[in-house]
């Protein structure tokens, strides 16, 4: 008779992130915040990647991976790269 190990019958937990709390902690000589793995996991963030704190209109914060300064950034590179299409095409040969 081989063993389960445990945990591995029961039901996942879901993870809530209203119950979530996090505390600011020191780190070194820096302060920070220690996320847990269901978070990054939420976030699909792994150590050593960036994310950004992006202001909602109503004052709060979002977390995201996404950074909405290189977005607008790119999608200006896109309208300029569309209009002179044919300079860059010319620049290329």
């Amino acid at each position: 008779m081989t063993k389960t190990p445990r945990g591995l019958n029961e039901a996942p937990r879901e993870y809530k992130l209203e119950d979530t709390a996090l505390q600011i902690r020191k780190i070194g000589n820096s302060v920070g915040v220690i996320l847990p793995k269901e978070l990054l996991a939420r976030l699909n963030l792994k150590e050593g990647d960036k994310f950004y704190p992006v202001e909602q209109p109503d004052g709060s914060l979002r977390l995201s991976p996404y950074n909405p300064k290189h977005a607008r950034t790119m999608e200006i590179a896109r309208k300029v790269m569309h209009e002179y299409r044919d300079t860059f095409a010319a620049l290329a040969k």
